[in-house]
């Protein structure tokens, strides 16, 4: 199940996102107050924030930019109907935005983004358990090692056998 978060200062915006995006895989929690959505970030696991840029207690870019500490793994998108070159700069370099929606957005591609933006999250969530386990492996192998030395250490014929070395074996 993943868990998008939409914040926009206009709740009939708030709404057509949170009816485009809600599924049976996918949870919308919508906020009108980027301070009362920060709170909600603070103690609620999030996959996906979608934030409009233009907001009067809080611009979009600052809000992404606060909520990347509350929730680094979770994909950040900006919404906006000004797309101008040094705002999408800021965006990508201080909040690490993965995608900008422009409004009016045009439903398939917000559900594209959308699709991408979760799976992209996934991917890496996947890629860090992987990894974990992978150091946990190391671990246990360098455990191993100290307790029998070369014992962790095979040679591989190019047809994937293991070489033996018949001067070790006596």
């Amino acid at each position: 199940m993943h868990r998008i978060m939409v914040v926009d200062d206009d709740k009939n915006i708030v709404r057509a996102l949170s009816r485009s995006l809600t599924g049976p895989e996918r949870t919308v929690d919508g906020f009108t107050d980027p301070l009362e959505a920060l709170r909600h970030a603070r103690v609620t696991p999030l996959d996906l924030i979608l934030v409009d840029y233009r907001m009067p207690e809080m611009d979009g870019l600052a809000f992404l930019t606060e909520v990347r500490t509350l929730q680094p793994e979770a994909l950040r998108i900006l919404v906006s109907a000004f797309a101008d070159l040094h705002l999408l700069m800021g965006a990508i370099n201080d909040a690490e935005v993965y995608r900008f929606i422009a409004k009016p957005w045009e439903e398939y591609d917000l559900r594209a983004t959308v699709r991408s933006a979760l799976l992209e999250r996934d991917l890496r969530s996947e890629n860090r358990r992987l990894a974990n386990e992978l150091r946990r492996q190391r671990g246990i192998l360098e455990r191993i090692e100290q307790i029998h030395p070369g014992l962790t250490q095979v040679e591989w014929a190019p047809d994937g056998s293991i070489l033996i070395d018949e001067e070790t074996m006596e």
